[in-house]
């Protein structure tokens, strides 16, 4: 016999308490790191986290998701957050098509965030047309409510314009 799903084994009461603690607190990111060690020089992070100073609440995500970490930051916020996309995969997203969200904004931020880690798993994120794809759907969360990042859409591209042009220029002085 199967062992039933991890969201299904959370109660009801605490499930529902989550997801409206992180429909208010809770935050999806995906971040873009220059890489070198990467074959594209580019690194993605998708990301679920919520900070609070009263690390109670936090504990219970820890617990009920079974991934994630908590750390204490020196201004005394704790922090707790998934990272791994596999985990994001596997117990962050079914918990949240269990215990759905009921802001528009969470909501939709949250089917733009499923779809990237979806990507990712199929190893989206390993090509260029994919990271394309992946950095397309990120200019959409949040969009509109004065967030920065320290690399966009056009950094990256902008780096495979430079990429193409340093490959044609190589091989040029190679025929000469």
């Amino acid at each position: 016999m199967r062992s039933k799903s991890r969201e299904k084994q959370i109660p009801n009461h605490i499930g529902w308490y989550l997801a409206g603690f992180a429909d208010g607190e809770g935050s999806f990111n995906i971040s873009l790191k220059r890489d070198a060690e990467y074959r594209l020089g580019w690194h993605i992070e998708p990301s679920f986290n919520v900070s609070q100073r009263d690390k109670t609440i936090l504990a219970l995500f820890k617990r009920h998701l079974g991934v994630g970490t908590l750390r204490n930051r020196k201004d005394g916020v704790v922090y707790y957050e998934v990272r791994n996309y596999r985990a994001l995969q596997e117990r962050v997203i079914p918990f949240f098509e269990k215990f759905v969200f009921l802001s528009s904004t969470k909501k939709r931020n949250f089917s733009i965030f499923r779809k990237i880690v979806a990507l990712m798993n199929e190893g989206q994120h390993t090509n260029a047309e994919g990271l394309k794809k992946i950095l397309l759907l990120r200019e959409q969360i949040n969009k509109g409510h004065g967030r920065t990042r320290k690399y966009s859409l056009d950094d990256y591209l902008d780096s495979q314009t430079e990429s193409s042009e340093t490959i044609r220029q190589t091989s040029s002085r190679r025929r000469r």
